[in-house]
């Protein structure tokens, strides 16, 4: 990928912070879409940053202030870009009107998108979250892409399902962008069959679980059946 110049850097990474935007939050997207160019090559490192910020003309010291941790702020800093375009373009499809289903094809499909162009470099970055001192990075980044997602599909829930709504859709995430990852065809259709499958699983699984809880409720229950076996063969007179 070409470098870009000031121009098209501002058109092509906006809106990437989901804190409060301060004054270095300009200069941080400028690096990051530099950085993109040398990731692939150099890694989420401090290379890659330092080369970014020669190319734009950042000196050293601000692109310091910009990402402290070098590599890992910077990594940090794309997918929390990733979620912000996801989430811009989930709205602009109205996805309220989906079966649930669809809706999460769709943020699950739409986060992948906005990543396309950066394949090498998400690769990279499954390979940096995978060592273990960086696995923190990784649990934190995937927990705020997951919420980002189910948000954008419109849940809502507070209870006990907002936890496992979150960890099965983790499971469906990353399962699918480590297929897509090695994924060859043409436009990535084997990676959208194998997306529609783990959904159809999961929706296969959820069903099963409401068959389960359904005949719990219709069992009878260990008061009358303790009855029964103190009891055999007498009838309860009714009240």
């Amino acid at each position: 990928m070409k470098p870009f110049d000031r121009a098209e850097r501002s058109n092509h990474i906006e809106n990437m912070s989901d804190t409060p935007a301060d004054r270095l939050d300009p200069v941080r997207r400028d690096l990051l879409a530099a950085a993109l160019t040398h990731v692939p090559f150099d890694g989420w490192t401090s290379i890659s940053l330092n080369k970014a910020a020669r190319d734009i003309h950042v000196d050293a010291g601000t692109a310091s202030m910009a990402f402290p941790a070098g590599g890992t702020d910077l990594l940090d800093f794309f997918t929390r870009y990733a979620d912000s375009r996801m989430v811009a373009r989930v709205a602009e499809l109205g996805v309220g009107e989906m079966r649930m289903r669809d809706r999460i094809r769709t943020v699950v499909k739409t986060r992948i998108d906005v990543i396309a162009e950066h394949k090498e470099a998400e690769r990279r970055a499954l390979s940096f979250v995978a060592l273990p001192q960086n696995a923190p990075l990784g649990v934190k980044a995937l927990s705020r892409t997951v919420d980002q997602m189910w948000r954008a599909a419109g849940d809502t829930s507070t209870d006990f399902a907002f936890y496992t709504k979150r960890a099965t859709l983790a499971a469906v995430y990353s399962a699918t962008v480590m297929y897509w990852i090695a994924d060859t065809s043409a436009d990535d259709a084997d990676t959208w069959a194998f997306l529609d499958r783990r959904i159809e699983n999961v929706m296969a699984f959820e069903k099963a679980k409401l068959r389960v809880k359904d005949k719990i409720r219709s069992a009878p229950s260990l008061a009358s059946v303790l009855s029964r076996l103190r009891y055999p063969g007498e009838t309860r007179m009714k009240p």
